[in-house]
C-alpha cells in the first residue's frame, strides 16, 4: 500500500477532504498517512479528526502525525503539498499594501503583487523539501495544491522532483458550461488547455456535438459588454459567469478556467479604478475577508458529519485519482499543472501548463496539445512572463528580477508607474522579510 505525506497538514479540513478521498477506495483502504505541520496543535487537531474518521468506517489505514518533515518524507511514494506559508499574517500584506497603490486583488494567490509574494515565499520553502525529497523519497510524486499552482509547480520541477499541480477549476467550470448550454456534464467530452486558473476549453462535445460554438454565442449574448450583469443568480455569479469572462470569451473564441473576480486579476482591461470594478463586479468579493471570517472548526466539523451522513464517496479533487490509478492501473484523464515539454507548442518551453494528462501504473503521462488559438495563448504569454520572473528570482534570491516580475504583472502595469511598483516591492520585502531569509541584507 502506498504511504502519502502530507505536509501542511495544520489546514484541517482540506487534509481530511484527501484521506476521505483516498480512503474511498478500496484498493487504497490500507494507506499509510504521515501528517506534517510547523503547528503542532494543528496538526494534531487533523491527526485526530482523520483517527475519528477511519474508526468510524473501520478502515486499516494508518494515520500517524510529525513536525519533522524528514520524518514524514521517508519513503513516501506521494507528497501532497497544501500549506500557506505565513498563513493569514502574509496575506494581509499582499492584498492591502498593492491597494495602496491601485492595485485590487480580490484573491491575490495567482499572478500581481500577491501572487509573486506569495510564490516566493512557498519557493523558499520548496528548496529544502525538494532537496529532502530527492534524498528520502526520489521516486515520490508531488501533487501539489499550493497557490500559485504555475508558480510553485514550476520551482519544483526545476528543483528536481516529479511533480503535477493540482486544482479544481477544470471540474468546476466543465460542469458550470454544461449547465449553461443546457447539457448533462456526464454526457459531455472536453478538453482544456493553458495555465492554471487561465486554461481555455478548446474542445466541448455532447455525444459527438460540437458545443464551442454554442458556448461562446451563449455566452457573449448573455454576459459581454454587460448583458446580464445586473440580473444573475447566485450560482452563475459565485461561479463567475458575467462579464469578465464574457468579454474574454469575444476576444479569444474560448472560455476560461477562472471566475471573472479570480481571472479579472491576471489581465489589464477589468480592474484601472474603482469605476471600472463596479462596471465590471458589482457585487464585491474579497477572499481574504472571507478568510479572515472562516469557521474552519466548524467546517471540519460538518464535513465529517457529512461524511457520517454519505458514507465514503471520493469528491471532485484529482487527487486520490492520480494515486488510485497510479496503484491499481485503472488508466483516468485528469486536468494538471507539469512542464510544458513541447505540449503547448505556443508557449514557452519550460513554463508550466495545465493539460489533459493520463495516469495509469505508468504515471502521470501529459498529453500534447499542439497549438493554441492565437488569442488565447496571446493572454497567456503575458502571465508566463510574471511567472518565469518569479520563478528565477525565488530560486537565486534576485531581488532585481522581483521588481521585474510585478512590473511585467498586466492589472499592475495597467495602473502603476515603475517608481511606484518599486516602492511598492520595497514595502512588501519589509513586511515579508522574516518569511524571505533568501532575500535578507539584498536591498
Amino acid at each position: 500500500m502506498p504511504k502519502v505525506a502530507i505536509v501542511g497538514a495544520g489546514g484541517y479540513v482540506f487534509p481530511l477532504t484527501m484521506i476521505r478521498d483516498i480512503c474511498a477506495f478500496e484498493a487504497l483502504r490500507e494507506t499509510e498517512f504521515s501528517l506534517m505541520d510547523i503547528d503542532e496543535d494543528r496538526l494534531e487537531r487533523t491527526a485526530g479528526a482523520a483517527r475519528r474518521l477511519t474508526r468510524e468506517f473501520d478502515l486499516p489505514a494508518l494515520i500517524s502525525s510529525t513536525t519533522d518533515r524528514r520524518e514524514s518524507l521517508e519513503g513516501a511514494d506521494f507528497v501532497i503539498v497544501t500549506f500557506q506559508v505565513g498563513g493569514l499574517d502574509a496575506y494581509r500584506h499582499y492584498v492591502e499594501i498593492p491597494r495602496e497603490y491601485g492595485v485590487d486583488q480580490p484573491v491575490g494567490d495567482t499572478m500581481g503583487p500577491g501572487g509573486v509574494f506569495r510564490g516566493l515565499r512557498t519557493v523558499e520553502v520548496l528548496k529544502g523539501l525538494c532537496a529532502d525529497m530527492l534524498e528520502l523519497c526520489p521516486r515520490a510524486l508531488m501533487l501539489n495544491y499550493a497557490n500559485p499552482m504555475a508558480i510553485n509547480t514550476w520551482a519544483a520541477g526545476e528543483l528536481g522532483v516529479e511533480v503535477v499541480g493540482l486544482c479544481h477549476s477544470i471540474q468546476g467550470t466543465s460542469a458550470l458550461l454544461a449547465r449553461e448550454v443546457g447539457v448533462p456534464i456526464e454526457e459531455c467530452n472536453y478538453r482544456a488547455a493553458g495555465l492554471n486558473h487561465q486554461a481555455w476549453f478548446i474542445q466541448f462535445e455532447h455525444n459527438g456535438r460540437d458545443l464551442i460554438p454554442v458556448i461562446f454565442d451563449t455566452v457573449v449574448e448573455r454576459y459581454a459588454a454587460g448583458a446580464g450583469n445586473d440580473d444573475q443568480s447566485d450560482e452563475l455569479y459565485a461561479g463567475g459567469m458575467e462579464r469578465v469572462r464574457g468579454e474574454l470569451t469575444q476576444l479569444t473564441g474560448y472560455f476560461h478556467s477562472e471566475s471573472s473576480h479570480h481571472g479579472s486579476e491576471y489581465a489589464p482591461w477589468f480592474r484601472k479604478d474603482a469605476q471600472t470594478v463596479d462596471e465590471y463586479l458589482p457585487r464585491r468579493w474579497d477572499y481574504y475577508e472571507i478568510c479572515c471570517n472562516h469557521d474552519e472548526e466548524g467546517q471540519g466539523e460538518r464535513f465529517l458529519q457529512q461524511v457520517r451522513e454519505k458514507g465514503l464517496e471520493p469528491g471532485h479533487e484529482y487527487g486520490a485519482y492520480i494515486i488510485e490509478s497510479m496503484t491499481s492501473n485503472r488508466p483516468r484523464v485528469i486536468h494538471g499543472s507539469v512542464r510544458n515539454d513541447g505540449i503547448i507548442t505556443n508557449l514557452p518551453e519550460g513554463c508550466a501548463v495545465e493539460v489533459p494528462c493520463l495516469v495509469d501504473a505508468n504515471g502521470l503521462q501529459p498529453t500534447m496539445v499542439g497549438e493554441l488559438p492565437p488569442a488565447c495563448a496571446a493572454v497567456n504569454r503575458a502571465c508566463v512572463n510574471v511567472q518565469e520572473l518569479a520563478v528565477r528570482a525565488g530560486l537565486w534570491g534576485d531581488r532585481e528580477m522581483v521588481y521585474a516580475a510585478v512590473a511585467m504583472d498586466p492589472l499592475t502595469g495597467a495602473v502603476c508607474t515603475l517608481p511606484q511598483i518599486r516602492e511598492m516591492v520595497d514595502r512588501l520585502f519589509e513586511a515579508q522579510a522574516r518569511w524571505l531569509p533568501s532575500f535578507r541584507g539584498d536591498a
